[in-house]
């Protein structure tokens, strides 16, 4: 489960910040890229326990600013 929250963490360190993933396309691109089936929930209990917002908080709204 270690290595399944790292994924999770460099995946949300390197996503665009106008759009962040939600917890489900984090557990579908798990699924198709590192072959880890994992449900949404589980995704959204290890970005709790790794202390990181839900995709709405982490939504950087001044990326959209024009």
């Amino acid at each position: 489960s270690e290595s399944v929250k790292q994924k999770i963490q460099e995946m949300i360190r390197g996503e665009d910040t106008a759009k962040p993933y939600s917890d489900q396309h984090i557990s579908e691109r798990l699924a198709a890229d590192e072959d880890i089936d994992i449900a949404r929930r589980t995704v959204a209990k290890y970005r709790e326990l790794l202390g990181i917002l839900p995709s709405s908080k982490r939504k950087n709204v001044s990326a959209n600013a024009t």
